[in-house]
């Protein structure tokens, strides 16, 4: 399969082609001059043991700091001040999936449901009987939009016997039970990750599958069970002349330009073998409805090449309103003895990203994949999870930050929010942000959203876009605070 570029023929593509040939031309800022942090690891200061495995910061009992699950142990958060041990979880993502206040677990590695009972208690519950399969991640999404988050679980393989497990959508069937309503086995998935990236009221499930297969972009029939894949229309296939798919391992969605759509990246591990060099990551960026939707594949955009490359994450790390990208390796030393490390790259603009690594004091990192992001501290500057460590940074000087917490009415869109959207508007900019549960390798970041807004010192103006298709105009929303907006109800703020 040959995968076609969209031509250039109307003035704003023109226009975005000329600035990404002039951000090409720029040396790369190797010193990350501008970045403003250096994060130092804050486990061993608050009492966490992170074993090096996929993170998920969620807020388990609703006290408005962000917990840790990592390891097989859920860490509580004190406050922000330390991490106290309080139950067995593993590899899982989360979200209320019996719309009753309190947000549920499910382990992607053994497939396992985690009840929620309010009172630091979890339970197990009764899932379908499945066919046995392995999975590396898995993500939670209202595929059939009837208020009640479902589940998506990758399938990926048996190496050694040649198979290839299925991935299982399972629906929600009002919060009682769970019914496998499909199950694919055609590709070997690692990642899973969703987002109405068009807004057409459908989420689109991203699948970053391995061994040179083609992802796939899927949507949900108005059935609730058939499957269409989008990717080939839509051009987010993010493989290479030559090659029907790369060797992805997990995927990131986010507005890398600041238009108000969502983008995406997409992760691959990349060998040279005798054909030439195996597709690599690369921005896909979503023409928006001038577009169709379609995706132009931008490349690389700085993201310099490393063979192990694995699980992405994206953050404004730094608050200037341009979502950062984090990038985990699994190698230590890869092909012909070359060093692979995690890299932290900072957006310049014009869908560039320049290597900080070393500058913010993320360098040498060991293999992982794990790769998340929150606030642990509602002090509006992100922490990292990945490799075993919690690295926390101080706010950089001069720019602002909010926070917003989105709780669904429970009916017609899910309580976690899962799916909604938020547009800040910044002068001539339109950043957009997601709830979403799942992203990357099996990782989760912190269903909150976060908006750097860089010199914005007062208040901004923000739209949510709830799943459901209903709108809500929220003005003056002040700046370094927290806040949590209702659906259609109340709105409070917290620091």
């Amino acid at each position: 399969m040959e995968t076609h570029r969209p031509s250039v023929k109307s003035l704003t593509h023109i226009l975005i082609a000329l600035t990404l040939l002039g951000a090409a031309t720029r040396t790369t800022d190797a010193t990350g001059s501008g970045i403003g942090i250096v994060y130092t690891d804050s486990a061993p200061a608050l009492g966490l043991q992170l074993a090096n495995d996929q993170a998920c910061f969620v807020d388990i009992d609703n006290d408005h700091f962000t917990d840790i699950i990592c390891g097989g142990v859920i860490w509580h958060n004190e406050r922000g001040k330390k991490f106290t041990n309080i139950g067995a979880a593993s590899n899982v993502v989360a979200a209320d999936y019996d719309n009753d206040g309190n947000v549920d677990l499910f382990s992607w590695s053994q497939r396992k449901l985690m009840r929620n009972l309010g009172n630091g208690k979890f339970a197990d519950t009764a899932l379908p009987i499945l066919p046995a399969a392995v999975s590396r991640g898995a993500c939670w999404t209202d595929f059939n939009n009837d208020g009640f988050v479902d589940l998506v679980i990758g399938g990926y393989e048996d190496w050694d016997r040649g198979i290839t497990y299925p991935t299982f959508f399972l629906r929600n069937d009002a919060g009682k039970a769970f019914t496998n309503v499909v199950d694919v086995a055609t590709s070997r998935t690692r990642g899973v990750t969703a987002a109405d990236y068009d807004r057409d009221g459908n989420p689109d499930i991203y699948m970053s599958n391995y061994r040179l297969q083609a992802n796939n972009l899927y949507i949900v029939g108005k059935d609730g069970k058939s499957l269409r894949d989008l990717a080939l229309e839509r051009r987010a296939v993010a493989t290479s002349d030559g090659f029907d798919g790369g060797h992805s391992i997990g995927a990131a969605w986010g507005d890398i330009d600041n238009d108000g759509w969502l983008d995406l990246f997409a992760g691959n591990f990349a060998h040279v073998d005798s054909r030439g060099d195996q597709p690599k990551s690369r921005f896909l960026r979503s023409l928006g409805p001038a577009g169709t939707f379609v995706f132009d594949d931008l490349g690389s955009c700085g993201v310099f090449y490393q063979e192990s490359y694995a699980s992405p994450a994206l953050a404004d790390v730094d608050n200037d309103g341009r979502l950062d990208l984090f990038f985990t390796t699994v190698y230590g030393t890869a092909s012909f003895g070359r060093k692979n490390n995690p890299v932290l790259l900072r957006n310049s603009g014009a869908c560039w990203f320049n290597d900080v690594t070393a500058a913010a004091g993320v360098g040498g990192i060991e293999p992982t994949y794990q790769a998340a992001f929150g606030d642990i501290d509602n002090d509006g500057v992100l922490e990292l999870a990945s490799g075993g460590h919690l690295y926390k940074s101080k706010a950089p000087a001069g720019n602002h930050w909010v926070g917003i917490q989105l709780v669904g009415n429970g009916k017609t869109v899910n309580r976690s929010a899962i799916g909604a959207q938020v547009i800040v508007t910044l002068r001539n900019e339109k950043l957009v942000r997601q709830v979403e549960a799942g992203t990357g390798e099996g990782n989760q970041s912190d269903l909150r959203l976060h908006f750097g807004v860089g010199k914005a010192d007062e208040s901004v103006d923000a739209d949510v876009y709830w799943p459901d298709g209903t709108r809500q105009v929220l003005r003056h929303i002040q700046v370094d605070r927290m806040h949590v907006i209702t659906q259609g109800g109340n709105r409070t703020s917290y620091r």
